[in-house]
């Protein structure tokens, strides 16, 4: 299993639809920055929201395990190999993320329990 780099390319706000449904002052999500690197694999990476976590971590795991070697969605939508473009599931402001395969091997960094 390799290690994958997800940068967070963008924060985005649709104002339409907060200035319809959400809070009040509402703005891009306050938990990502643009230009954030975390590296990740099995687990999820200290630092990122959890709830980007679940709208992206089949696409790193996908690619973790060798999903670099074709075409995600078979080239009709990334044309570059080992690369996917995902965003959060936030309807009003989501993160959008670039998950790029590496060559760095992944550690497994705990003892598993044996039973």
């Amino acid at each position: 299993m390799k290690k994958v780099k997800i940068t967070v390319l963008k924060t985005t706000l649709d104002k339409e639809l907060a200035a319809e449904y959400g809070a009040e002052n509402l703005g891009p999500c306050p938990m990502m920055t643009e230009g954030q690197v975390f590296y990740a694999d099995y687990a999820k990476p200290e630092g990122l929201c959890d709830e980007a976590w679940k709208a992206i971590y089949q696409y790193v795991f996908a690619l973790a395990h060798g999903a670099e070697t074709g075409l995600f969605y078979y080239g009709d939508w990334i044309r570059k190999p080992g690369v996917a473009i995902c965003s959060c599931n936030d309807g009003l402001r989501p993160v959008i993320f670039k998950l790029e395969a590496t060559d760095t091997e992944s550690q497994i960094d705990y003892i598993p329990v044996e039973r």
